[in-house]
């Protein structure tokens, strides 16, 4: 299993709401365009609109790294003027690169799989 998965808690910043929904809109679609070994990049939000959960699955640490260069290019400032990341549970073996890339959020990483399987595509919805 080499795929690099991750789930990411942010608290919506007060009045961002709209700001953030824009940016999530043009977000998913750069990604899915310009991506192709992103696997899944699903966003939920609770009921009361205060937090967002992002589910984000890749091929491998290279296809991370392709998805944080153009993050980081295209959306970091604007993303984190919306929110404040709360939990961030990086799953499976990743590079050095990536654990480098990514230090500024301060994840825990889960590398151990400990058991279970999936099945279909990977889609959570």
């Amino acid at each position: 299993m080499n795929n690099i998965y991750w789930l990411l808690e942010l608290s919506i910043k007060e009045g961002q709401l709209e700001n953030f929904r824009s940016l999530m809109n043009e977000m998913v679609e750069a990604t899915e365009k310009d991506e192709p070994d992103a696997l899944n990049y699903e966003w939920w939000i609770t009921d009361d609109n205060s937090t967002c959960h992002i589910y984000e699955r890749y091929a491998d640490s290279a296809a991370v790294m392709v998805h944080l260069g153009n993050f980081g290019s295209k959306f970091a400032e604007r993303f984190m003027s919306c929110v404040d990341p709360s939990k961030f549970v990086i799953y499976g073996n990743v590079s050095d690169d990536v654990k480098e890339g990514l230090s500024g959020l301060a994840p825990d990483y889960v590398s151990t799989f400990f058991g279970g399987f999936g099945r279909g595509d990977g889609l959570m919805s």
